[in-house]
């Protein structure tokens, strides 16, 4: 028997479902499987493509799940480092992202 336990709680926006059921079905599940290495590994994905903090805000990181044209992105931000919660606040294309 196996099991998964996770280590950091993600939450996320209510608009992150509705910017979801935009993405082809191939980006929600590298979507999904980043969501996981959130859960288990913590905010720091250095494993993932164009990963980095965001310069701007503190607290806040982003990755891509799909490079070219349109590039899809994901952004989340820490809300505690203490209690290991953090929020998935965006998914989508480059040029919409916050920041």
């Amino acid at each position: 028997m196996t099991y998964c336990m996770y280590v950091w709680e993600v939450t996320r926006k209510k608009k992150i479902d509705k910017m979801y059921l935009h993405l082809r079905e191939e980006y929600k599940s590298v979507f999904r499987c980043l969501i996981n290495d959130l859960k288990m590994l913590g905010p720091y994905q250095p494993n993932w493509p164009k990963y980095g903090p965001l310069v701007n805000k503190k607290n806040y990181h982003h990755c891509h799940i799909k490079r070219g044209r349109p590039t899809i992105v994901v952004v989340w931000k820490i809300l505690d480092k203490k209690n290991k919660i953090m929020e998935v606040i965006y998914v989508g294309t480059h040029e919409k992202a916050p920041y």
